[in-house]
């Protein structure tokens, strides 16, 4: 019990820590095309985040697959980057967001990029420890509870800034993801300028 506690309280930090913010900034732009009333469907497309997101750190704790670090570092916030993108495409053309087997599709490989890039530190976390299972399904609950604070926090801003300000729904989103586009270009970057050095 003590091991799933206590990956439980890191599977929330992971989502939460503000040093590492690409996790809410992920979210954020999952969430903002979602009224209120569509709730059910961005929890499901984060659950699916959530899934994908811990089955890469499986493969990578039980030695099945092995990533380039470099290389992931820099996917994470392109990945976030194409998510706004899509945002934005949507919003322009009026289009709500998308449910369907590419949303889920696309928002389960964002899952697997994500997790790879935490599980070389999650994998040296579990050396030596015999309760694995009870490890990783703490972090996938702590993960899980925290995804659904962000999302029910964007969500409920976004539903409250619409309502006071009296802006539509499209324009806010291509608002504020413009807006978070301009917080991931760093992080972007900074990653590839770092994979560029690696493969010098």
């Amino acid at each position: 019990m003590d091991t799933f506690l206590f990956y439980l309280d890191l599977g929330l930090n992971h989502v939460l820590d503000p040093n590492g913010y690409d996790h809410v900034l992920f979210l954020a732009a999952l969430a903002l095309p979602f009224a209120l009333k569509k709730i059910k469907s961005a929890v499901l497309l984060a659950s699916v985040f959530t899934l994908t997101h811990c089955i890469s750190l499986v493969l990578s704790v039980y030695g099945i697959a092995k990533v380039y670090a470099p290389l992931i570092e820099f996917l994470i916030p392109l990945s976030i980057l194409l998510l706004l993108g899509l945002n934005i495409k949507n919003a322009l053309q009026n289009k709500g967001p998308k449910t369907g087997v590419i949303a889920y599709g696309a928002t389960a490989l964002f899952g697997l990029i994500h997790g790879f890039g935490f599980s070389n530190y999650f994998k040296m976390l579990l050396e030596g420890q015999e309760a694995k299972n009870s490890a990783l399904l703490g972090f996938a609950a702590g993960i899980e509870v925290a995804q659904l604070a962000v999302l029910s926090t964007v969500m409920l801003a976004s539903a409250l800034f619409i309502l006071i300000f009296k802006i539509q729904r499209p324009r806010w989103v291509i608002v504020f993801s413009s807006a978070l586009v301009l917080v991931t270009l760093p992080l972007t970057y900074n990653s590839l300028e770092a994979l560029l050095d690696a493969l010098k």
